[in-house]
Order: structure tokens, then sequence, then C-alpha cells
């Protein structure tokens, strides 16, 4: 029978544990009356450096019931490092793991479906959102024209899927294979090339708390996502450096002809021209570092995290 471990990242989630744990329990525990997963499936939390109560509480539910246990990362690594130590420590005991947020945005009820196509052979499923009819339009269009973009730049993600997803201890063995400190773990499960489905489900908000992604960490999420994934924007930069070469030159021919017809001052148009060009050079150095930057630490081969507490070796 299978063994199902539920993993939830938490970083200062003191509100929404005691109303989302009681949910993720009772899912649990129908789906082990049901005989659809074994009596030792486990409800995992990874605490993520918080510094409220958030791993208090799971302390507390852990020793309360068995079915709820967690781990505590020694400091704050980030939603996408919190998440691999998950998956990571659960592929020890498990035949199939979940990924999911502790707010439960992302419907429980679709684990059920998502465990059918695991027993039908399936290594990954998805947890795809239907719709974003609850989002402002702001999110939809900027949330909707991410997957668009990043696909055409080559990246193969999952439209309108974000972590809700279903992996196989073979399949998370894998991803452990990809050693990248720079995570983007929508973009990497794809690459393991696995049997895979997806599953439809409708969004919810929060049960509690507000979202730990404000716009600015968004952005910067979706911009790791893009150079994490694809050397597009490197190559965007050449062909605009062919360009903007050919477009000056013809720039140049262009003001000498207007000097010369004493029809315009040249001193303008040059002003003009250097300041973009500056512009464009200053941008593109800016990725460029980026890229660089991001190569500077991967070389290193830096731990992406430490447990420093593990409730399952009690």
């Amino acid at each position: 029978m299978t063994t199902l471990y539920i993993v939830l990242p938490c970083y200062k989630e003191e509100e929404a544990l005691p109303l989302s744990a009681p949910k993720l329990k009772e899912k649990l525990l129908s789906l082990i009356d049901k005989n659809k997963i074994s009596d030792d499936s486990r409800i995992l939390f990874v605490n993520d450096g918080s510094k409220d109560g958030t791993w208090r509480i799971i302390n507390e539910l852990h020793e309360q019931d068995r079915h709820f246990t967690g781990i505590s990362l020694s400091r704050n690594r980030g939603h996408q490092n919190a998440l691999l130590a998950g998956l990571e420590t659960a592929a020890k005991y498990a035949d199939a793991i979940i990924s999911m947020d502790v707010d439960l945005q992302d419907d429980i009820g679709a684990v059920d479906e998502m465990l059918e196509k695991f027993e039908a052979g399936c290594d990954v499923v998805y947890g795809v959102r239907k719709a974003r009819k609850k989002d402002s339009f702001f999110k939809r269009f900027t949330a909707e024209g991410f997957y668009k973009i990043i696909n055409k730049m080559g990246g193969d993600i999952v439209f309108n899927h974000a972590d809700y997803r279903l992996m196989s201890k073979r399949a998370v063995n894998a991803l452990g294979e990809y050693k990248e400190c720079n995570l983007f773990l929508r973009g990497l499960v794809p690459m393991i090339g696995f049997k895979s489905d997806i599953v439809l489900y409708e969004r919810d908000k929060r049960v509690a708390g507000e979202s730990k992604y404000p716009l600015k960490k968004m952005l910067a999420f979706a911009y790791d996502g893009v150079t994490s994934l694809t050397l597009t924007p490197l190559k965007f930069i050449r062909r605009a450096g062919i360009f903007f070469t050919l477009t000056g030159v013809l720039g140049l021919a262009a003001t000498i002809t207007l000097f010369c017809l004493s029809i315009a001052s040249s001193v303008w148009i040059v002003i003009s021209s250097l300041v973009t060009m500056g512009g464009i050079l200053e941008f593109s150095l800016g990725i460029v570092g980026d890229y660089v930057g991001k190569t500077y630490f991967e070389v290193k081969h830096r731990p992406r995290y430490f447990i420093a507490e593990n409730l399952l070796e009690e």
C-alpha cells in the first residue's frame, strides 16, 4: 500500500497552522480509512527559519497526533529550498510525496485524483488551476504572461502550475541530482522526464494570514526562474547589440548628411543617441552580471539547507 507524505513549507504561519492542520488530518485519515494509503503516511511541515510560534505549533501537533511531523531548517532559506528539504526528507520514508502550501489555497480534494494517477503509473502529477477568476486583472495578466514568456524562451513549465504536485520517490531522487543552488522547482521537475499528468482544481483564498509573496518577491522569483532555466536573455542582448550597431551606423550617416545640409545640429542627435545607447548598455551589463553572479555561487557548491531539528528521528 502507498505511503504518502504531504510536505508543506512554513514561514511565519502561526495563524494558518491551527486552521489548516485539522483539514489536512481529516483528508489524510479519510484516505487511510479508504485503504488508499498506509497508516504510515504523514503530514510533514517544514519550518523555514520562522521567528514566530510556527515551530512550537508544529511540535504541539506532533505530540498530539503521530500523523503530524516536521523538520526545522537552521535559518530561513526561502520557499524553494524549504520545499526541497521537505521533499528529500520525505523521500526516505514515502512512496509518493505531495507538496502544497500550508495556507490551503490549493484544493486538498485534488489529492484523491493525484493518487489515482500515481497508481496508474505517473511519477509526477501536476496540480493545475482551472482558471484565475478570483485574481485581480493585474495578477492574472502578469502571471499568465510569465508562463507564456518563459515557455517561449525555452523554459519547459506547466501552464498555471505552481508547486502543488505529487512526485514519486524515484522522481524526487532524480530531482536531487540537479545540484544548482538557484532553485526554480516548477522548471526543474519537468526536466526529469518521467511519466506525468495533470489534475485541474480551483484555487481558494488563504485560510488565514497574509501572502509571503508580495509583488516585489513575485517579480524577483519570476526573474530568477527565467535566468535559471534559459540563456535567452543573453541571446537577446547579442541580437540587440547587432541591431543597435547597425542603427548607430545608419544614425551616424544621417547625422553627417543633416549636418552637411545645415538642416539640423548634430549635437542633439549625438547626445540622444549616446543616452539611449548608454541605457541599453547598462541594462545589458546588468543581465550579464546576474548570470555571472549566479555562476559564482553555483561553483562554490554551498549546501542549500541544514536541518536543525527533525521530529521524524524521535
